[in-house]
């Protein structure tokens, strides 16, 4: 239905976070931290944002353990320590549109750091605004079909649970919503007996910039690299159509 392009550097950037399980939990954990604070209870069932967290860290492979031992370190948490979210907009080499999300406890340093990457390893931070433009926040939630699925039944679940669009794959189906939906249409799919390889709101780009010169498709992997490393760094979304072998690690 929606360009598969789109999906293309979402897909592309898991297997990257797969060989980085650790960190991708320490940064599942600071997500936990903020839902348990800003949906005021550690219990999920009264908390709408930690079970989509919790749904997140699942599609991750996050042990359930590990997932208790984060909510009861945030009901507990006596450091002081208080995460921040917030999202810096720039550039990368060949007009190439970058956002990044962040969670920090500490503004300055976070807000250094994304400068000196975008100057050093892109064309630069840029004001608020300035490339988001070019996307659009979506529900995605990704369905592993690998072991065989009815295409036209699976359509039917998304669209009867509130799916906005739908993609088939060759071993996935990626499923759309409207951010505000997204809680409602993860838990009904999840009623209907579905496993997820990925559950998120996420910004997804309306078009791609196609990126052909090899040296052009490095340094804009560079940057993602750079900034995907970053320890305050959740996510990082990107419009580039990068070439299959620049692409694979993304």
């Amino acid at each position: 239905m929606s360009g598969h392009n789109k999906w293309s550097t979402i897909k592309n950037k898991k297997a990257k976070t797969d060989a980085q399980k650790g960190k991708i939990f320490t940064k599942i954990g600071r997500e936990i931290a903020i839902a348990v604070r800003e949906g005021g209870s550690a219990d999920p069932s009264n908390n709408r944002k930690l079970r989509d967290v919790i749904a997140k860290a699942k599609a991750n492979n996050m042990p359930n353990d590990n997932i208790k031992r984060s909510i009861a370190k945030a009901a507990g948490e006596g450091s002081g320590v208080s995460y921040k979210e917030i999202t810096y907009e720039g550039y990368a080499d060949g007009g190439v549109a970058v956002i990044v999300d962040v969670v920090t406890d500490n503004l300055n340093r976070t807000a250094s750091e994304m400068r000196h990457l975008f100057d050093k390893f892109g064309k630069g931070l840029g004001a608020n605004g300035c490339v988001s433009w070019k996307f659009e926040h979506k529900g995605v939630i990704v369905v592993d079909t690998s072991k065989g699925f009815d295409e036209e039944e699976l359509m039917m679940t998304a669209l009867d649970a509130g799916a906005d669009d739908v993609e088939i794959e060759d071993d996935s189906c990626v499923i759309y919503t409207d951010p505000g939906a997204f809680s409602e249409v993860r838990e009904n799919l999840e009623k209907a007996g579905l496993t997820f390889l990925e559950a998120d709101r996420r910004m997804v780009p309306t078009t791609t910039t196609e990126v052909t010169d090899p040296e052009v498709a490095a340094k804009i992997q560079r940057l993602i690299d750079e900034l995907e490393d970053n320890d305050d760094t959740q996510n990082v979304y990107h419009d580039a159509e990068l070439p299959e072998e620049e692409g694979e690690d993304d």
